[in-house]
């Protein structure tokens, strides 16, 4: 009996590693978006930044749906923060767990970007970083392009030479910036995104490797188009980023996975050695503080917002990758037995202000909580002293 079975577990991995046709099983979307999602509520102090995340019951405007049914998520920019304050801003956890299989495609229509923002949409495993982070869109300050990466425990590297339309600018996974590669599609991010209409990522979660597609509004694939319960990806061609596993085991070194919307600030991103001079211009200590974070944010915060048409998961025909717990979804407990790669550890402050300083920066605060999931080491200080993302004249 045993063999039968072990041959019928491998099958299921050969035809989920090899599947071209999925089905919708999850969706946020519309009136109901904000229905399955926690609310971090604390302080994350693994950044270093210069926001507190706020609680269902602190959001208010913060999260809402448009008239046209767009989920709109935004930094407080209406607030007079006193120095050494910290702004309200908005991280998002969903309360189901994906498991190996999952198609997620992010519908956007405008993602936060100026000075000293920060934003990102990403997924977790639980008990950092031995079941994995994906990084499909996050983006800081003023730069054009978006920056997608994975995180994994040591062991897990890419080849130097992905199949994929993006620029590999690190293939050691365990690092800080993780392996990151830069996109080098037109308009994925900032203000030209915006003024495009937007666009759409797609991205697998497969036991082959990690695969992340971005198309600008006006070049979506047909399926694409207008919202479907079936997809079929044999023709979406090339992906942005591929992580493929023959050097990084994706069963060995990646778990269940929930996925996390959030608007940082500063901090180990949009503030990192020179990174904010940049593309902000100003150079003095302390500026991405001091010029946005501090004061009334009117201005400085006007694009800082997420609008979403949806977000939707999708498994291989025929199975499920979406569950209810993390031990569904195929995630190890950590040692102290639980497994939460979202939600905080503690309850910290939130609401405006916070007090204390740290991490090079007036309201990073070394209280409240840090949660499961870290956002760690990115790598736009070597894109931006490298001059930005240099296109790639073929495949390699």
């Amino acid at each position: 009996m045993l063999p039968r079975v072990l041959g019928l577990v491998l099958l299921a991995q050969v035809l989920c590693a090899t599947a071209a046709q999925f089905n919708l099983t999850k969706e946020y979307s519309g009136s109901s978006f904000f229905d399955d999602w926690d609310y971090y509520g604390a302080y994350d102090a693994s950044t270093y930044g210069a926001e507190v995340y706020v609680t269902k019951a602190q959001a208010g405007s913060l999260t809402s749906v448009s008239p046209a049914g767009h989920a709109l998520i935004r930094l407080d920019n209406t607030t007079d923060v006193p120095y050494p304050g910290k702004r309200n801003s908005v991280r998002l956890t969903t309360q189901q767990w994906f498991g190996v299989g999952t198609l997620w495609v992010v519908d956007a229509i405008h993602i936060p970007f100026g000075c000293s923002v920060w934003p990102a949409i990403w997924t977790s495993g639980a008990n950092w970083p031995n079941n994995g982070e994906i990084d499909i869109i996050e983006g800081v300050n003023q730069v054009a392009w978006n920056q997608m990466s994975i995180h994994a425990a040591q062991g897990c590297t890419v080849p130097p030479s992905p199949k994929q339309s993006g620029n590999l600018t690190e293939g050691d996974c365990s690092q800080g910036v993780g392996c990151v590669v830069e996109e080098n599609t037109p308009n994925s991010y900032g203000k030209a995104f915006a003024d495009n209409g937007g666009g759409v990522w797609a991205a697998q979660y497969d036991s082959t490797g990690i695969f992340i597609w971005f198309w600008p509004r006006n070049k979506l694939p047909a399926n694409l188009q207008t919202p479907s319960d079936t997809l079929d990806i044999s023709s979406w061609g090339t992906p942005s980023a591929a992580y493929a596993s023959p050097t990084c085991n994706i069963t060995e070194f990646f778990g269940g996975q929930q996925m996390i919307i959030d608007i940082a600030l500063c901090g180990e991103g949009a503030d990192s050695p020179g990174v904010y001079a940049q593309t902000c211009g100003d150079t003095q200590t302390n500026a991405c503080y001091l010029d946005n974070v501090i004061n009334n944010g009117s201005a400085a915060y006007a694009d800082a917002y997420f609008e979403l048409a949806a977000i939707r998961a999708f498994s291989p025909a025929g199975t499920t990758t979406v569950f209810g717990s993390a031990a569904a979804a195929g995630v190890a407990p950590g040692p102290n037995g639980t497994a939460t790669a979202g939600a905080p550890a503690a309850s910290g402050s939130s609401g405006g202000g916070g007090g204390g300083s740290g991490g090079g920066a007036a309201g990073g605060g070394s209280g409240g909580a840090t949660g499961g999931a870290l956002r760690l080491g990115t790598g736009w200080e070597l894109a931006l002293f490298a001059g930005g993302v240099g296109a790639l004249g073929a495949l390699l």
